[in-house]
């Protein structure tokens, strides 16, 4: 009978872990499913509370960690111009404090230097410091 119960508990965790969503209910109703195993081989109900207890233990010490870093969603794909700054570009015309152009990926960019004395050469490499509006400001590739 106490099998019955812990299978019906265990259920009922299972269920309403759809409501919470970050995997206690779901893995407690699992301990309940262990305790249910072991109430089938008719032992003292003490017995079926300390598998639980210890499965419940287990469960989320060892296994909720882990689920919720395999569930948790990566971050958003960054596609504004902001996501280049640190890149590295080959400038394809001079560059220098007023314009130029440079090879950033598969596209030409309008591009900069960071110090307007300071002239970069077709072929050079060169980083991405900041994007102002639609020209690259640029320095030495480090």
């Amino acid at each position: 009978m106490g099998a019955l119960v812990w299978l019906i508990v265990a259920i009922l965790l299972a269920a309403l872990e759809l409501l919470a969503g970050d995997f206690t209910l779901l893995l407690l109703g699992g301990a309940a499913l262990a305790a249910a195993g072991v109430g089938v081989f008719d032992v003292p109900v003490w017995m079926e509370i300390a598998a639980f207890a210890l499965s419940s233990i287990g469960l989320l010490v060892f296994v909720r960690p882990v689920l919720r870093r395999r569930t948790r969603s990566a971050g958003v794909l960054d596609t504004s111009p902001q996501a280049l700054i640190g890149t590295s570009a080959t400038v394809l015309e001079d560059v220098d404090g007023h314009s130029g152009q440079i090879r950033l990926g598969g596209d030409i960019w309008s591009a900069r230097s960071l110090d307007p004395t300071h002239r970069f050469t077709p072929g050079d490499r060169v980083n991405i410091i900041k994007i102002d509006g639609a020209i690259a400001v640029v320095w030495k590739e480090i």
